[in-house]
């Protein structure tokens, strides 16, 4: 169904055709696209540009060649080369026609991969469980959550994960801050919150809870005895409020990996993996040099444990051992990488805050040195969000008290437009988010537009069935049916619905999300298009009660339209609605 890898196929045929006896090239090179200008015709390949230095030819001479094998395809109507040697090809209306059919037939299957056997891991949020979910989690959350819905329809067998930082002292602080609303829940006048604790209301009723089940009891223990009760029952209860923040804004992990399970045992894990690096030469003792720029003045030129990562691409070796004895929160890292790789694992996609850019190369050079390369480490990071109401800047959130919660913004404006608009931006671009664009109903709105497509289009089918045009099964219909479509618009939107197969790949590949998000919005446009061209000219309308035949033809094209609206919706984790408000 992907006709741009369906004639790099054919494309490579026709090279290795020509080429002498014995004649031995590498393929990997070329490429079939859309041109850059429509005009040009419906696809472009490079092969004589990437492939005449190694023949030892002109590009253009090649490419005159390559085109001569190529005329015989049935499917092509017209060939031409432009520039120094680039490939222009122009398909018959046939092919056009034909693809429209495969489109219906496949359905909500079209442009879906077959499986390819990989097992894909893609770890998103893992916010620490200290608070609600905020709008900087919620950029991660939706990139991470539709690279992981592409993936697996692009054919991958993936597992959306979220690892939870329950060790370290961030958690010790929020069993602290919990502990403190206890008191306050027991009646006792707590005052300002002090400095360093979290002061967000959100823990009044974790405290509520904790004076409910023990009453005073915890009162009269020393923070050695009460703390690990008030952080377990703290952490479980932030975790439960951050899944439930998560579902409202259509996010459900497939696993929750606790930092704490690698700890367990005396360090286990941690021991076990530094144990098995120490083995195969990437693990000495030795020192480090000190931070560049301005040297902190508690630095110390000390022996500690060190991943020789420099050996696999790091900039510098990584201790994961303290001079103390304790472990480093990097020692859990490649703890956990290792956990992930010896659970079948082939690609572990990380998406990270823009701030944690520093955490590419390390996370890169554990992939090398826990798997031996056969497994990867691919980061996304997520430049932030800046939120606006009419222009002006949003800050502060009463529930929170600091920021604005991811909640607050999905009770707003609905989780389709958080979502959509979380991707109408490349990942790594900054991104204005204003509450009044995102609700308002016009062209300008990309989820609104994206929307009201997909109504207008099962709209045009209500038209239908009011004039008493009989619909067939569109998963049945054969080319001939559909042959009446000759008009430009016509065409150009199978055109245009016949790149979604790629589009899917390239996305998924790239992990790009925002790929898919402007894709819809062009498919939008063109079908809105050609909508209006109706308007002006009656001949051009979807519904003509006086010809059912070609009445039926862009029905056709009306479902394949709503089909891929429908798909590319779903991946993003918006509602493909009926009708419009």
């Amino acid at each position: 169904m992907n006709i741009f890898a369906d004639f790099e196929g054919r494309v490579k045929k026709a090279v290795e055709a020509i080429l002498p006896a014995g004649e031995d090239v590498d393929l990997s090179r070329v490429t079939v696209e859309p041109p850059r200008d429509p005009a040009h015709g419906d696809l472009a390949t490079n092969a004589a540009m990437v492939l005449a230095k190694g023949l030892k030819t002109k590009p253009r001479d090649l490419a005159e060649r390559i085109a001569d094998a190529l005329k015989a395809d049935p499917d092509i109507e017209t060939i031409g080369i432009a520039g120094p040697g680039f490939i222009n090809l122009s398909l018959k209306p046939g092919f056009w026609i034909d693809h429209l059919a495969t489109l219906l037939g496949a359905g909500s299957g079209y442009g879906r991969g077959p499986a390819t056997g990989r097992k894909l891991n893609v770890e998103y949020v893992s916010a620490n469980p200290t608070g609600p979910m905020h709008v900087g989690h919620c950029r991660g959350a939706v990139v991470g959550d539709v690279i992981a819905r592409l993936l697996a329809f692009a054919g991958n067998d993936v597992t959306k994960e979220y690892y939870i930082n329950d060790a370290g002292e961030q958690v010790n602080v929020l069993a602290r801050s919990a502990y403190l609303r206890y008191r306050e829940a027991l009646g006792e006048e707590i005052g300002e919150i002090p400095a360093g604790l979290y002061p967000g209301d959100y823990l009044k009723p974790v405290g509520e809870a904790l004076a409910k089940e023990f009453g005073d009891m915890l009162l009269g223990q020393s923070e050695e005895e009460w703390l690990p009760v008030v952080r377990d029952r703290a952490i479980d209860a932030m975790m439960a409020m951050i899944r439930s923040d998560l579902k409202g804004l259509g996010v459900e992990h497939d696993l929750f990996f606790s930092e704490r399970t690698l700890h367990a045992g005396n360090g286990g894990k941690i021991a076990e993996a530094i144990s098995d690096l120490t083995d195969r030469g990437f693990v000495y003792k030795g020192t480090l040099p000190p931070p560049k720029g301005q040297v902190p003045e508690d630095w110390e030129d000390r022996e500690q444990v060190l991943l020789r990562s420099t050996d696999v691409g790091d900039d510098q070796d990584r201790p994961l051992v303290k001079s103390n004895g304790a472990y480093t929160y990097f020692a859990a890292d490649v703890a956990y990488f290792r956990d992930k790789f010896e659970r079948g694992f082939s690609e572990m996609i990380y998406v990270l805050g823009a701030d944690h850019g520093g955490y590419v190369k390390r996370l890169e050079a554990v992939a090398k040195a826990v798997s031996g390369g056969s497994a990867v480490a691919d980061c996304v990071l997520c430049q932030l969000v800046k939120l606006y109401r009419d222009g002006e800047p949003v800050k502060m959130s009463k529930r929170s008290g600091d920021f604005v919660t991811l909640a607050e913004v999905v009770e707003e404006v609905g989780r389709d437009p958080v979502r959509f608009m979380m991707l109408y931006r490349k990942s790594d671009a900054p991104l204005d988010f204003d509450f009044k664009k995102v609700t308002e109903q016009s062209k300008d709105n990309p989820v609104f537009y994206v929307q009201y497509a997909h109504a207008r289009a099962a709209a045009v089918f209500r038209q239908a069935e009011e004039a008493g045009i009989a619909v067939p099964d569109f998963a049945g219909i054969e080319s001939e049916s559909l042959s009446g479509l000759t008009d430009v618009g016509e065409v150009g939107l199978i055109r245009k619905l016949a790149e979604f197969p790629r589009l899917i790949q390239q996305a998924a590949d790239a992990k790009e999300p925002h790929r898919l998000a402007f894709y819809l919005n062009d498919l939008a446009a063109a079908f809105h298009a050609q909508y209006n061209r109706g308007k002006d000219l009656p001949d051009l309308r979807f519904v003509n009660r006086d010809d059912p035949m070609i009445s039926v033809a862009r029905l056709g094209l009306v479902k394949a339209v709503a089909i891929v609206l429908a798909i590319g919706l779903d991946l993003i984790g918006a509602d493909a609605p009926e009708e419009m408000r």
